[in-house]
């Protein structure tokens, strides 16, 4: 009954999302959110669960698309009637088959050597994607129009709030699709062959058996999404197959936190809100989703889900309370600082003119500007420094386990 609920919960927060967010920018975000929640999620079935690093995911992905644009192009001439809720399935097809075969010979080696694999097989899909014109269209890509599908029940998708919930049906299944996946003999052993496959293989599994049953089905979930992306875009180009998208992925994937069903899901939320957001207030916004990549590897090596797991064990004792007043004073220099340091990269890039930050006028060159900045950074760095004396011991004081807990927990 609690799954029943938890998922008849996020059922009805997608049938919502449009309501709360019914601007035209709102739905078109929504849309995108839901492409890569499954393409994310795709991935981690790859990296999380099975442990195979990929650097070629968006090939399945791209191939999915490419075919889900050949199939609406069909539906526009006449030739074959495809409805439009059946071509993300299309793209699923496409990437399952792409997976068989790429896995054939891929999957039996692990580490360094299919990462380095699926990075050449993902080269070598973007750079056929400018030979073969007739099929991914050359630089210019492929573009079909959605409408010209038959219409479901009346719907005919030429406005993006019915774009998003056709989208976000395919989002429950393939999301719903993939955790029982994970629930799964093969999705358990998945996470075995990752964690010890010399321990898998003496028990008897083939441990390239398994990789190969993951990655066909993580191959058909990424051309679910490229299938979607297509449906919403319109158009695929070479862009949708090269290393950028598989690194895009990646970047959804580790941030949001791997091994964790959820955390992909949250690693691409929030950067679909920076791909969407932030590049209209800033040219360095890529520049700062790879520092928050790096910061992610060094401190959070398991992601934003991880931060959040860790605080399980204070939850369960109730001392949350403890840590809301350390947080907090460690929070305001933190910002501050992370305010000025986003103000000096700001400020390095622009040449003349005014720049008005936080409702603040500053100089480009102006040293009283660059001196000011400075000098709040450095104000803020020191009095950082000096909270995590106190946080570090909040920390220890309520996540230390009560001897009552550590007893129950050491009992058969």
């Amino acid at each position: 009954m609690r799954a029943l609920v938890l998922w008849a919960g996020f059922a009805l927060v997608l049938m919502v999302l449009p309501l709360i967010f019914d601007s035209v920018l709102g739905v078109s975000i929504l849309n995108q959110m839901a492409i890569a929640i499954v393409f994310a999620l795709s991935y981690n079935l790859l990296l999380g669960q099975g442990g195979m690093l990929s650097f070629g995911h968006a090939v399945y992905f791209g191939l999915g698309g490419f075919l889900a644009v050949h199939a609406m192009l069909l539906t526009e001439t006449q030739t074959l009637a495809i409805p439009l809720v059946l071509i993300p399935l299309a793209g699923g097809l496409c990437g399952l088959c792409a997976a068989l075969f790429i896995g054939s010979f891929s999957t039996g080696r692990a580490g360094t050597v299919f990462a380095m694999i699926s990075l050449g097989v993902g080269e070598l899909l973007a750079a056929s994607s400018l030979i073969l014109v007739s099929f991914f269209g050359g630089e210019s890509g492929v573009s079909a129009d959605r409408t010209f599908a038959p219409p479901f029940f009346g719907v005919d998708f030429s406005q993006d709030v019915q774009v998003y919930f056709l989208a976000a049906a395919w989002l429950f299944v393939s999301v719903l699709g993939m955790y029982l996946f994970t629930r799964t003999p093969a999705g358990r052993l998945a996470n075995a062959v990752r964690d010890n496959p010399e321990r898998a293989r003496f028990l008897g599994y083939s441990a390239g058996r398994v990789r190969f049953i993951s990655f066909a089905v993580a191959g058909f979930f990424a051309g679910i999404a490229g299938g979607l992306f297509a449906v919403n875009y319109e158009i695929l180009t070479a862009g949708n197959l090269n290393a950028a998208s598989s690194g895009q992925v990646l970047l959804m994937a580790y941030i949001g936190g791997l091994g964790v069903f959820i955390g992909p899901i949250l690693g691409a939320v929030l950067l679909t809100l920076i791909n969407s957001l932030l590049n209209h207030y800033t040219t360095l916004w890529m520049l700062y989703l790879g520092l928050v990549f790096v910061l992610t590897v060094m401190f959070l090596p398991r992601g934003l889900t991880g931060l959040l797991m860790l605080h399980r064990v204070p939850w369960q004792q109730g001392r949350l309370g403890l840590l809301v007043r350390p947080y907090t004073l460690t929070a305001i220099p933190g910002a501050v600082l992370v305010l000025s340091l986003i103000g000096l990269l700001e400020l390095s890039q622009r040449e003349t003119g005014p720049f008005v930050y936080l409702g603040i006028p500053f100089a480009p060159g102006s040293a009283v500007s660059w001196l000011a900045l400075l000098a709040v950074a450095v104000i803020a760095f020191v009095a950082l420094r000096r909270t995590l004396p106190g946080l570090r011991a909040a920390w220890a004081e309520a996540s230390a386990q009560s001897p009552r807990s550590m007893h129950e927990g050491d009992a058969p």
